[in-house]
């Protein structure tokens, strides 16, 4: 049940620890300093958030210092910005900012990059540092993103209740004549109203055939008497996404529908229960496709099945490490937050997704949401 008690948020001296546990990574890995672009990870261990967009803005670590770099014009607005402390270094317009990285990673030793960065960057710095000093940072970040504080499971559960009470609302909502954009509309007002930091992060309404599109269709759609409904929806709390789907119908399932929804229901199930600390992500994969297998499904991505992985991890990202798929032999620790949505897409028909996602603690999987009941009560 959504409380509305709001936990507490990320705060400075948990991202100082955090560029503490980046620099004994960067001294383990010999590398010489990180560049930060307007990514998810600047904001992860700096607090600024900005947007990316032509013009470099982002942060230098090294072992001592951490050196801001923002476009000249841009500086008064990010000294309003909540951020940690460090030096900010401006560039003009007239200017390339890999010049100023340069001058401040050095003229020695390997400089990891965000892997968020744009090419172009990418492509600046090669022409300023030269390429074999240039290595890809991504797994160093990874490394300590994946793995997620007490504090943020707090603000991702919170989260993720907030989200569930939405899509409950939602379902009291639906009515055979309504139009999937005024379901999207009003979950984004729930949102809103109970988060009070923003709408919906992304929302998808789908009714009958187009349940079968894992994305959704174009244009609106009007809800049928006897339609699958699929809602799939999330927002965002101290940047940190939550993510839940629902599948259901309103009224008496069809036999084949209540057989496919159980199908998903034990798929997901056996993701669930093959989540086993240093189990690797491929495993929880297998498990939902041995599901379908044994009952006539698939093989592999083939249609009527799973077209795609089992599930995705979830933070500062919707869509980050860990991967729940295929040929992923990342074993699973503690901390690591993740989606179970084993998907079954019967084309032109229906599609059924139950999305729940999984935090692992000292002991083993642990649910962020309850999965649904049965196909008329998409709610524990």
């Amino acid at each position: 049940m959504f409380s509305g008690a709001k936990p507490a948020l990320i705060d400075n001296a948990e991202r100082v620890q955090r560029i503490k546990r980046l620099r004994a990574k960067m001294e383990q890995q010999d590398v010489t300093a990180l560049l930060l672009g307007s990514t998810e990870s600047l904001r992860y261990f700096t607090g600024l958030v900005w947007h990316q967009s032509e013009r470099l803005l982002g942060a230098v670590i090294t072992p001592t210092s951490l050196h801001y770099i923002v476009p000249g014009f841009e500086k008064s607005r990010v000294d309003t910005l909540p951020h940690i402390d460090g030096d900010v270094h401006i560039w003009q317009e007239q200017q390339r900012p890999s010049t100023l990285v340069g001058s401040l990673v050095g003229r020695q030793g390997r400089v990891a990059l965000d892997d968020g960065l744009p090419l172009f960057i990418y492509h600046s710095l090669v022409r300023e540092l030269g390429q074999e000093r240039l290595i890809d940072g991504g797994p160093l970040v990874s490394g300590l993103r994946i793995q997620k504080s007490l504090s943020e499971i707090a603000i991702i559960q919170y989260a993720m209740d907030l989200t569930l009470e939405v899509q409950k609302r939602a379902h009291g909502l639906m009515k055979p004549g309504i139009r999937a954009s005024e379901v999207i509309r009003f979950i984004d007002e729930q949102h809103l109203e109970l988060g009070r930091e923003g709408g919906s992060s992304f929302c998808i309404v789908s009714f009958g055939a187009a349940t079968s599109l894992p994305h959704g269709a174009d244009g609106d759609q009007t809800l049928q008497e006897g339609d699958v409904i699929l809602v799939d929806t999330g927002t965002r709390i101290d940047g940190y996404h939550s993510d839940i789907t629902r599948t259901y119908v309103l009224d008496q399932p069809s036999s084949d529908f209540a057989q496919a929804w159980s199908i998903e229901r034990q798929a997901q199930q056996a993701v669930f229960d093959a989540a086993k600390l240093g189990a690797p992500c491929s495993n929880l994969d297998n498990a939902a496709r041995s599901v379908l297998v044994k009952n006539g499904l698939g093989p592999d991505y083939a249609l009527p099945g799973l077209p795609h992985r089992a599930g995705h991890g979830l933070g500062l990202e919707i869509h980050e490490e860990p991967y729940i798929v295929r040929g992923n032999s990342l074993p699973l620790a503690e901390g690591m937050c993740f989606s179970n949505e084993p998907m079954l897409v019967y084309p032109d028909r229906f599609g059924i997704r139950l999305e729940d996602h999984i935090y692992m603690g000292s002991n083993g999987p642990n649910w962020f949401t309850r999965p649904a009941k049965s196909p008329t009560e998409p709610f524990s």
